[in-house]
């Protein structure tokens, strides 16, 4: 079996799928993107199907060695979410052709069911018992929210205090039995998270996802040892080496992104490394049908998993939907909180081309926003 052809498909509302067709019939599915700039994944793509052509697509492991080492220049966000959807492809491929599910190729499932938890916003908290209140009355067990929109540099009492009362809103509604995480994106420095999270640690959270921007992981350590608060990380890392300061520094959660961090192959090895630092997976995943179908894989096999993310009614997918480019929404439909696992060969779901070829025509330019603080210089989004 050979690989013949690599397209990629620009699909609203700001994803990027990759199909890899083999000349035996069998097609795989893959999901790499930058979130704002899928164009410049799409060229990757591109660029990285010269060598894929004409090879085997069985030997996903050598050809992810070749991906990922092959050029003097490695690693970053664009070239590791190429390699990230195309990985996912070819481990689509290699459950199809073995009829097997991805995660028994892993070395078989260690769990029947995967907690999922909903997104709920946060920016602005105007709605935030009401959508809380949906998503339990939808079954769900655990909430991610903002901790804040926009932060000054030195917080105010006043902004303290908003994030304060926004976690405690969010659990007056979900009481102790269910779970709310907390993210930070970014948009804290060390010095405000370390007083925010005190303060915060009475209510519980399941995590604090990203107090501080990635190329300050060297602070985790200090967030570490002054907060009983689980920290977590990892959506803006993408590989081993990557994960590996915030490991030592304590972390309680590692957040690799399937469709960053160089998909399943890759994620999976993460996982094992955290779980040495005795850390959990909790991957990250905001994006679309093929990405999420990847995660939960790789949750089927993996002892160390937490709970994963997923972007029914996230605020982004105004213009589509998980379901938007899939036939069958099994895989996808999430009793009490949790997804089942499935026995359907691959990665378990079934894209609708037609869709997504419709939907490429129209494609999408889709760009996080710019923020700024009141005296106009950049504000962290």
């Amino acid at each position: 079996m050979k690989i013949t052809r690599v397209e990629t498909f620009l699909v609203p509302p700001r994803w990027l799928f990759c199909r890899v067709e083999t000349d035996e019939g069998v097609t795989g599915w893959g999901e790499p993107v930058v979130e704002g700039r899928a164009e410049l994944v799409r060229t990757a793509v591109d660029v990285l199907a010269e060598y894929l052509l004409g090879q085997d697509p069985l030997r996903i492991q050598d050809h992810w060695q070749v991906l990922t080492k092959g050029g003097f220049y490695r690693g970053g966000p664009v070239l590791s979410s190429a390699v990230a959807g195309l990985d996912q492809a070819l481990w689509d491929i290699a459950g199809k052709t073995y009829g097997a599910p991805v995660h028994a190729l892993l070395g078989g499932p260690v769990r029947d069911r995967v907690r999922v938890y909903a997104w709920v916003g946060g920016d602005e908290p105007a709605e935030l018992t009401d959508q809380i209140g949906e998503q339990v009355e939808a079954g769900f067990t655990a909430v991610k929210m903002n901790g804040a929109g926009r932060v000054g540099p030195a917080a105010t009492m006043a902004e303290t205090a908003a994030v304060v009362a926004r976690v405690a809103a969010a659990r007056d509604v979900l009481g102790p039995d269910r779970d709310v995480a907390v993210d930070f994106h970014g948009r804290f420095t060390a010095a405000n998270a370390r007083r925010v999270l005190n303060e915060l640690a009475p209510l519980h959270p399941l995590f604090v996802e990203e107090p501080v921007l990635p190329e300050q992981n060297h602070l985790l350590a200090g967030l570490v040892g002054a907060s009983p608060v689980p920290l977590a990380t990892g959506e803006r890392l993408y590989s081993r080496a990557e994960f590996l300061a915030p490991l030592t520094a304590g972390i309680a959660v590692a957040q690799p992104d399937l469709s960053h961090a160089g998909g399943i192959s890759e994620v999976h090895r993460i996982a094992s490394l955290a779980e040495t630092y005795g850390a959990h997976l909790a991957p990250h995943c905001p994006l679309g049908p093929i990405a999420l179908a990847a995660s939960l894989q790789v949750a089927f096999a993996t002892p160390n998993f937490l709970i994963q993310e997923q972007s029914r009614g996230i605020h982004y997918n105004k213009d589509a939907d998980l379901l938007s480019y899939v036939v069958d929404p099994e895989p996808f439909r999430f009793v009490d909180g949790h997804a089942s696992r499935g026995t359907a060969p691959g990665l378990g779901v079934s894209v609708d081309e037609a869709a997504v070829r419709a939907a490429d025509r129209a494609g999408h330019a889709w760009r996080n926003p710019v923020w700024r603080h009141p005296d106009g210089s950049f504000a962290e989004w």
